[in-house]
């Protein structure tokens, strides 16, 4: 798997792109959990199985496995949710930072929040065939990361406008640790008006996006050797371990001792199964 940032001129609004192959005689189908970050991500893939959404742990008994399709918009979300991983075939994506769904999708992030949206919705089947044609015709990762960052720009407006300043502050001051009122008081506008305005810039409300990145810091704490669950879990503010269990859990689908058991190579992908 090649990853990297992006050329400079999308860097405002992508984070990350990725690219890789993974031959039929190393595949290792299984199920796996998607932990949250706060971003959004478009993925596509070909040569195998397009992505297959799971049903999560909690959900109704009966209820079946299904796929948006092979190029898809990923929307910020508040929790994991769970696919099958390990399958062979080419993927390309790219992890999005708050403002891009404007300048790049041109929607809100609001509106493809909590879900996967197949990416011909969002920009028109035109366009998607075209990426994936451009895309099926390399041979390596890079040169896939090269067409995508092509097509990212392309689809870039003509008049780029930054996030709202009021939502850099507020994202600044959640990022710094600070609590949701401090942040408000950051932004400069009332509590109603910039959660509107926060969550049609990263898909979540500022209190979901202050609960996603304490989850990430406590990621980063479980990677590091010599740490402890009990300490780390003091460590992020949380009442007692009981009450870090608890919101692991709901935000991940697994226990802390699970997440260390799976000893995940990307801390936000757990294989469950």
């Amino acid at each position: 798997m090649l990853a990297r940032p992006p050329i400079a001129p999308l860097r405002p609004f992508v984070r990350l792109l990725w690219a890789g192959f993974t031959p039929p005689a190393l595949a290792r189908p299984g199920r796996e959990h998607v932990l949250p970050t706060g971003h959004m991500h478009l993925a596509l893939r070909w040569g195998g199985p397009p992505l297959q959404l799971l049903p999560a742990g909690d959900a109704p008994h009966g209820a079946q496995a299904w796929s948006p399709g092979p190029a898809v918009v990923g929307g910020a979300r508040a929790g994991y949710y769970a696919k099958q991983a390990g399958t062979h075939g080419w993927s390309v994506g790219a992890q999005l930072e708050p403002g891009a769904a404007g300048a790049l999708l041109r929607t809100s992030a609001a509106d493809l929040a909590e879900r996967h949206t197949p990416l011909a919705d969002v920009c028109g089947p035109g366009a998607v065939a075209e990426l994936m044609e451009r895309l099926q015709a390399q041979c390596d990762p890079e040169a896939c990361l090269r067409v995508l960052e092509t097509w990212l720009l392309a689809r870039m407006a003509r008049t780029v406008r930054g996030l709202h300043p009021a939502i850099a502050a507020a994202l600044a001051s959640l990022h710094a640790g600070a609590p949701v009122q401090q942040a408000v008081h950051a932004s400069g506008m009332s509590h109603r008006h910039l959660i509107a305005r926060f969550r049609d810039a990263t898909g979540l409300a500022p209190k979901q996006h202050a609960r996603v990145l304490r989850l990430q810091l406590v990621l980063a704490a479980l990677q590091a050797p010599g740490l402890q669950p009990a300490g780390i879990a003091a460590d992020a503010g949380f009442a007692d371990q009981a009450h870090f269990t608890r919101e692991f859990r709901a935000l991940t689908g697994v226990t802390p001792t699970d997440w260390l058991r799976a000893a995940p190579a990307q801390r936000n992908h757990v294989r469950t199964g």
